[in-house]
């Protein structure tokens, strides 16, 4: 069978080794698949299907340094992950019975219970037994947040299975976002990491929920799955008709060939390592001083990395083997190096695909192989970092939005108006704040142009006038926090300063007590006001949950100006994610639902299809944002945090050609919010059996949702903020004092950098012609 693309050269930062073990993993894991009934007269397997697809070898490139008895087990755990997938396959996927499906996957909870002393079901199918016996194998040794941990991820990884069975009933294929975000979610890497937990050592609590250790996991994951994108694409596609694949899914939403796309994801697959890479060596150490952590507990950290990326090396080097993977037509395909302990190659039998050709060896050839791999995508690295700030842009283009929704605005308006800017002046925001040069940001004048009552009266055009006072006053905080942190502490280089600032603020929301600090700024005293109008008749779980969107909020403005120091313009994935944060999008959505109050099941707002709403949401909203503010962040401000200035750096495009794009993930994204409405959220409201008081409330948060999102587009384009006439006289006679690029770039007239137009531009729907550059 003809490969539909090649293989693309595969960025390696670190070789494949090989664990001594494989052997005794070997003999040991075919015994245990056919005591558990996965073999002979399974209907899904037999012997030769085992060992063609060599789960030992897999396991012993991804854990090199594990004990034969851990290599056993993490072994027979990979057995049973695949047999399930082909399971589910033949049982389910094929006949598309998605209501014994959802039952099948609802029993295998049973079989992971936290107490071991509770037993198990009496198991009906191999999966089921497979399940229960490596559970009891492997919880004794590990703590009880490592079994929630594990357990939660397995039951994700098991989830997927029905995802991607509704995306084949429907005949859909995701949006990237999406994609990305599901994948990550159910896909097989966050469980994997687990294992690399069990292997090497559990995370200190004490930083298993921070922004580092998230990243880490999350770029592990994204660079797992598309990795098995990129090998998996003609099984999956030409013979399985499965619609959840990262090519096939930029492939669709580019417009562009299947190389093309290819090509895409190995770009964003190299991303990804690099943003693990960039993480581990420059955020980890202060993140240990920060948290005090001892000297065992930062090598417990340490050596989870290390489990991270001896798996990354070795799943790349078992995909260039396995008989299950598109793998033989790439003889010397970048990335198939052999190196390491024991010698690649050692005792590889029958996981070698056909056609495979061995990396030469000898004297020297080894490291030359390695070298040339770190190569790839350094292009892509270098451009990442050379923005060259200020270039004249020109009026942002503006598409037509596909906003559905009507557009209202509450009668308290002009109210609203008269209080925000009293309330301004009481809490001291339009003046300069004690100690801090330039901090003057807002003016009167300033606050009135901006017009933030406006967006809180489209997004709550129902609310009480207290209640849309209350919402005006967080707009104008946000915003306020959003336009004093780069010129404060970014135009002198403060990180510190910053983060120490963040601390601060985070007093002024007690989550069980009503003590705090005496404020000293316009941004502790207005948070401090804010907290107890809103916090105040929530309980403590309401509390914490929006002061988490608030932290969430005021850390990422951190992370756009450490972003800003280094001149580092983030890759998609990376910048959709913290955008839903640096745009308030948790924060203004938390207020949404407070009048939904106790109708609704807490439980309810976890769930993938109302997580899926609200993100699709998000996006829409900051994208939007985004084209808006073109010109005012890259022209005015030298801002590199755009969507559209980030996938003209991505994909090396002009600025129509981003623009196209992110018109088209927009409108994407809306189309994914109308359809969770439409389709998914009538099953959710029957699966969780809910009453008729909680649908419709969750109905009223819908409604809420879709004027959040008319609401924002009315304010931007009615307020005096992002247009080239109010950019120009709101910085007439204004000297922003913006840090120079870390990379030494100069900047001004003559300095643009010339552009390489897009190379499928002409593919990209709804291409915007015309537009600066």
């Amino acid at each position: 069978m003809t490969q539909p693309f090649e293989l693309p050269d595969f960025y390696m930062s670190y070789p494949a080794r090989l664990n001594p073990h494989l052997e005794e993993a070997r003999a040991h894991t075919k015994q245990w698949a056919r005591d558990m009934g996965m073999l002979e007269g399974s209907g899904v397997w037999d012997e030769h299907d085992l060992d063609s697809h060599d789960y030992a070898l897999l396991c012993s490139y991804t854990h090199p340094d594990c004990t034969a008895p851990q290599l056993s087990l993490v072994t027979d755990w990979y057995v049973w992950v695949f047999f399930f997938d082909d399971h589910f396959l033949e049982v389910f996927k094929k006949p598309q019975d998605r209501e014994g499906g959802k039952a099948y996957l609802e029993r295998l909870a049973a079989f992971m219970p936290m107490d071991l002393s509770e037993g198990f079901p009496e198991p009906t199918n191999p999966v089921e037994a497979g399940l229960a016996d490596l559970w009891a194998r492997t919880v004794p040794s590990m703590s009880m947040s490592w079994r929630e941990r594990f357990a939660e991820s397995t039951e994700n990884l098991l989830n997927e299975s029905d995802w991607e069975l509704s995306n084949i009933n429907a005949d859909r294929i995701s949006n990237p976002v999406e994609y990305i975000e599901m994948r990550r979610k159910v896909g097989g890497a966050p469980w994997s990491a687990g294992l690399i937990e069990y292997v090497s050592a559990e995370i200190p609590a004490e930083v298993a929920a921070s922004r580092p250790l998230r990243v880490l996991k999350e770029t592990f994951s994204d660079a797992v799955h598309l990795r098995n994108d990129l090998f998996s694409y003609q099984r999956e596609i030409e013979e399985e008709g499965e619609l959840s694949n990262g090519v096939l899914v930029l492939e669709t939403f580019l417009g562009c060939t299947t190389q093309e796309a290819a090509d895409a994801v190995n770009d964003l697959l190299t991303s990804r390592l690099q943003q693990f890479e960039n993480t581990t060596l420059t955020e980890l150490g202060p993140l240990f001083a920060e948290k005090g952590l001892d000297p065992a507990a930062c090598a417990d950290v340490l050596a989870y990395v290390k489990g991270l990326q001896d798996w990354q090396s070795g799943g790349h080097e078992w995909h260039m083997r396995s008989s299950r993977y598109m793998n033989g037509a790439e003889e010397g395909a970048a990335g198939a190096v052999g190196v390491g302990a024991g010698g690649i190659g050692t005792g590889a039998g029958p996981g070698l695909g056909p056609g495979f050709s061995m990396t030469p060896v000898g004297l020297g050839t080894a490291a030359s192989a390695y070298l040339k791999t770190l190569t790839a995508g350094s292009t892509a690295r270098v451009r990442s970092f050379s923005h060259v700030p200020f270039q004249r842009v020109g009026p942002s283009v503006l598409p037509d939005f596909q906003i559905p929704f009507e557009p209202k605005l509450s009668p308290h308006l002009d109210h609203s108006r008269e209080h925000v800017v009293e309330w301004c002046h009481r809490m001291g925001i339009l003046e300069a704040q004690p100690g801090r040069p330039g901090s003057d940001v807002w003016d009167e004048k300033r606050l009135r142009r901006i017009d933030l009552p406006l967006c809180a009266a489209g997004i709550h055009p129902d609310a009480t006038p207290e209640g849309l006072d209350l919402s005006s006053d967080w707009l104008a905080w946000g915003t306020y926090g959003d336009d004093l942190y780069p010129v404060v502490y970014g135009s002198v280089r403060d990180l510190a300063g910053a983060k120490a600032c963040n601390e601060r603020l985070v007093q002024f929301m007690p989550v069980e007590t009503d003590e705090t600090p005496e404020p000293y700024t316009g941004l502790e005293r207005g948070l401090a006001d804010l907290w107890v109008r809103t916090a105040g008749p929530m309980d403590l779980d309401g509390r914490r949950a929006f002061r988490k969107a608030v932290e969430d909020m005021i850390d990422s403005w951190v992370w756009e100006m450490n972003n800003q120091l280094l001149n580092r313009i983030p890759d998609p994935v990376d910048y959709i994610e913290m955008r839903r944060h640096t745009f308030g999008s948790d924060l203004t959505m938390s207020l949404c639902r407070i009048g939904l109050g106790d109708a609704v099941p807490p439980e309810i707002y976890r769930t993938g299809p109302m997580q899926s709403l609200q993100n699709a949401a998000q996006d829409y909203a900051m994208l939007l944002n985004d084209v808006f503010s073109y010109q005012k962040e890259i022209e005015f401000e030298g801002e590199i945090h755009n969507g559209i200035l980030v996938v003209q750096n991505f994909f090396d495009c002009d600025y129509a050609t981003g623009l196209a794009i992110i018109d088209d993930l927009m409108n994407s994204r809306m189309r994914q919010f109308q359809h969770v409405v439409a389709h998914e959220l009538p099953a959710l409201y029957d699966d969780f059996d809910l009453d008729d008081t909680a649908r419709k409330a969750l109905d009223g948060y819908v409604e809420e949702l879709e004027n959040w999102l008319s609401g924002i587009l009315v304010w931007h384009r009615d307020c005096f903020r992002y247009k080239e006439a109010d950019l120009i006289e709101d910085r007439a006679g204004i000297t922003r004092h913006v840090p120079p690029p870390a990379s030494g770039l100069a900047s001004g007239l003559g300095t643009a950098a010339t552009r390489v137009t897009f190379p499928r531009a002409g593919a990209v729907p709804g291409a915007v012609p015309g537009a600066a550059t």
